[in-house]
């Protein structure tokens, strides 16, 4: 307050930062440079992640009839995917994303405007399952992104964990997202709406990320001709703990959506996604990170209690948060065992070495959700919930095993 005239004049004054107040993780994460550019782009180019296999069963299921052909193409493309990625995966590393990633959308989004043809033309079935399997070749955008990160924070540990944390995150809310957006299109304007626009934003996603050439990982030696991720001690074991926590995903997924019965079930997965979401980005905050073991045990606790719930009051507001607990423990052990991923991975191969991880993971999903099905149909919905807490209990006694097994220490 000051005075003017005899009159009393309130002045108000900018707040300024206290500069004895450190920046928050994330701030100083995104004050790197070149980080924004590339993950805005890396962003839009994720998002359709959680689009194409929604919209492609809307699509064809629309057209044609029939669920059990739009669950047979995707599940096609979800094979042709885990055998297809590593090697796109490993051209990347050898080549350099801008070189690989590139036309390798291309091709997939080829791929996936030849979909939207075949069934708005109403052509054989074959060329359904073709035309999908052809999207195989789309780049793991996260694992990109996860190795830039890894590039230019090689020097600060706490710092890559803020990233990991941040790309996980990420990731939970792009599938959560994404659904909802693909279903918004393809109910709101047309069946080939949510493939066409997924399409859309996964080139131009790519293009953006990489055209910021000065955050990409160096191309390594090529006259080296590198050993396979998989020779690396620790690795398998750490495959077959993403196995098994991709199990818990998928039957949960299909436990809950027999347990709802209705257009609730999305609102109710979400739920799960962000519960994860928010925990990812909490566990970036701290400093002092868990065992990957650990994280593995309290996902096997948190995951009982959809099953308590659904068993004991056969409420899904009651189920919807116990899910958005069980949740939580999702972030902090994807992170946790990406991280460990990129420690025991060879340098020059961590793009190949984190989609390996994501293809088991892939792999798991669809053994959980078949495993997941045969228990709802023979046993009830509520049964269900039981393959998600047996999932994690078998990721944890499968990272109980390495340290004794093998050299490398699940951290």
């Amino acid at each position: 307050m000051t005075t003017s005239g005899g009159t009393l004049v309130l002045v108000s004054r900018k707040r300024e930062p206290d500069p004895s107040r450190p920046p928050g993780p994330y701030r100083r994460l995104f004050a790197v440079p070149g980080a924004r550019a590339f993950t805005a782009g890396n962003l839009l180019a994720r998002l359709p992640m959680g689009m194409f296999s929604v919209s492609a069963v809307i699509m064809i299921a629309g057209q044609r009839g029939s669920y059990a052909l739009a669950g047979a193409v995707t599940a096609t493309g979800l094979a042709a995917t885990a055998i297809v990625a590593p090697w796109t995966a490993r051209l990347v590393d050898r080549h350099g994303q801008a070189r690989v990633a590139v036309p390798a959308t291309v091709l997939a989004v080829l791929g996936s405007l030849a979909l939207v043809l075949c069934v708005r033309h109403d052509a054989p079935g074959w060329t359904l399952f073709a035309a999908y399997a052809a999207t195989a070749t789309t780049p793991n955008t996260g694992g990109m992104s996860r190795a830039r990160w890894a590039h230019l924070l090689k020097d600060d540990p706490a710092a890559r964990h803020t990233a990991n944390s941040f790309e996980q995150a990420a990731d939970e809310l792009c599938f959560m997202l994404g659904p909802v957006l693909a279903a918004w299109l393809c109910a709101g304007l047309f069946p080939e709406a949510g493939t066409l626009v997924g399409a859309g934003l996964l080139l131009t996603g790519v293009v953006l990320f990489a055209a910021q050439r000065s955050t990409e990982p160096p191309v390594p030696d090529r006259t080296v001709k590198p050993r396979s991720p998989l020779r690396t001690p620790g690795m398998v074991p750490m495959l077959a703990v993403f196995l098994a926590t991709g199990a818990v995903f998928g039957s949960m997924e299909v436990a809950t959506i027999a347990f709802v019965d209705g257009p609730a079930a999305g609102a109710v997965l979400a739920l799960q996604a962000a519960g994860s979401c928010l925990a990812g980005l909490v566990y970036g905050r701290v400093r002092r990170t868990a065992r990957l073991r650990t994280c593995l045990a309290a996902m096997t606790v948190l995951m009982a209690l959809p099953l308590l719930a659904a068993a004991g009051t056969g409420s899904p507001l009651t189920v919807a948060g116990a899910l958005l607990l069980g949740g939580m423990a999702t972030a902090p052990t994807m992170v946790t065992g990406m991280t460990t991923i990129q420690r025991i991975t060879p340098a020059g191969q961590l793009n190949e070495g984190m989609t390996l991880a994501v293809t088991a993971l892939l792999g798991g999903i669809a053994a959980g959700s078949a495993a997941g099905g045969w228990t709802v149909e023979h046993a009830g919905a509520a049964h269900g919930y039981a393959i998600p807490v047996t999932a994690a209990a078998l990721a944890l006694a499968l990272a109980l095993l390495p340290a004794r097994m093998t050299k490398a220490r699940l951290s």
